[in-house]
């Protein structure tokens, strides 16, 4: 008897959603849903627009004058590109992890603690144990809890990207937006990085792009191919990879050159 899987809660939904940057249109007609507590990879050659989506989600792009945002991103069937929302609020709840870490400066403590300072908490016990619990639950503190004062800048690359996603889960978002997170790494570290994505999806929603096609595989439950700031395709990991539907993301799993 096959056992019927219980519908996922949506907690993303993306409707034809344009990004432009002057003339050039860098994203068409995006338009997707993520499940909660699910992980989705975007994978697709460089240009193809992973990078800009993932920015649109939390609206970093409104930041940038020269953008330009069309269409619909819901949050829990919010809408999140009208004019009224909160983006700080936003950003609480879509987090953001750079592929380039930037360490602020201090302390490790003092970037672990970051945004919930930038939200108005002082109390240093409160802080302290914000810190702690973000660094267990990525499997850190035993390495950095006795080195909490040390300046957040002479931590290796590996630790300072560790550090980064503990600074963006300090403020228990419910969305994690996740870009190259292994980039830089040699392969004992990036494998140390994706156990600690492999742990967040537990708790949280994570949209992962990847330029690593086996990263996207052993992570996303559910993968999208981008080419020409368009989805070409999306499917269950497993089916997408063996099973690709359309000829073009057949031709880049297999490694062909893109087509001009």
């Amino acid at each position: 008897m096959t056992e019927e899987r219980t519908p996922l809660e949506t907690k993303i939904e993306v409707g034809k959603l344009n990004v432009w940057f002057g003339e050039h249109r860098a994203l068409r007609d995006i338009s997707f849903s993520a499940a909660t507590k699910t992980a989705t990879s975007l994978i697709g050659p460089g240009g193809c627009g992973k990078t800009t989506l993932l920015r649109a989600l939390n609206r970093m792009h409104d930041l940038n004058p020269d953008a330009r945002v069309q269409g619909s991103v819901k949050i829990d069937g919010a809408e999140m590109l009208g004019p009224g929302v909160d983006t700080s609020r936003l950003r609480r709840v879509v987090g953001m992890i750079f592929s380039a870490p930037t360490m602020l400066p201090g302390t490790v403590a003092d970037n672990i603690a970051f945004g919930l300072a930038a939200r108005g908490v002082r109390n240093k016990q409160t802080l302290a144990q914000a810190c702690e619990r973000a660094l267990r639950r990525i499997a850190l503190w035993e390495q950095v809890g006795r080195t909490l004062q040390a300046q957040a800048a002479t931590l290796p690359l590996d630790l300072q990207k560790r550090v980064s996603i503990a600074r963006a889960i300090a403020i228990e978002p419910e969305i994690l937006l996740i870009d190259d997170p292994t980039a830089g790494l040699d392969p004992v570290a990036a494998l140390a990085v994706e156990d600690v994505l492999a742990r967040l999806r537990r708790d949280h929603t994570l949209i992962i792009a990847t330029n690593d096609l086996q990263q996207a595989a052993r992570l996303a439950d559910v993968t999208m191919f981008m080419s020409g700031g368009e989805i070409v395709e999306k499917g269950e990991t497993p089916l997408l990879f063996n099973k690709p539907g359309d000829l073009r993301t057949e031709a880049f799993l297999a490694g062909a050159p893109p087509k001009s």
